[in-house]
């Protein structure tokens, strides 16, 4: 799947990087504690998440993570918003709840993975 196509599925809004749309999506994990996803995340996968700070880029930068997703209908401010383009980073936003963002994502066959044991 790729991220044009979880546009679709999400019914999101592209907030930065409509010309990375055709990025293959592989691996998605949903989160508001940033400690979770640094210890729980690889590279190259969603971050689902309600939290709208800094912190926010910075794990996203730190661990190469190419799309988030905002829920609930949150919005990032236009610095995050700027942030996310300078770093490349894909940014969309649903008025889903992270569990029902989950769960259209894992219907449509995208899975997390398990750092600690591969699963």
């Amino acid at each position: 799947m790729t991220i044009r196509e979880l546009v679709t599925l999400l019914d999101a809004r592209v907030l930065c990087g409509e010309d990375k749309l055709d990025q293959d999506v592989n691996n998605a994990f949903s989160s508001d504690l940033m400690s979770d996803v640094l210890a729980f995340v690889t590279d190259k996968t969603v971050l689902i998440t309600g939290l709208t700070n800094i912190h926010v880029m910075r794990t996203a930068e730190m661990l190469d993570i190419h799309c988030i997703v905002y829920a609930r209908g949150k919005i990032p401010s236009d610095e995050l918003l700027e942030e996310a383009d300078e770093l490349d980073i894909v940014v969309l936003a649903t008025a889903h709840n992270c569990y029902t963002t989950c769960g259209l994502m894992y219907e449509a066959g995208i899975r997390s993975k398990n750092v600690r044991t591969g699963a």
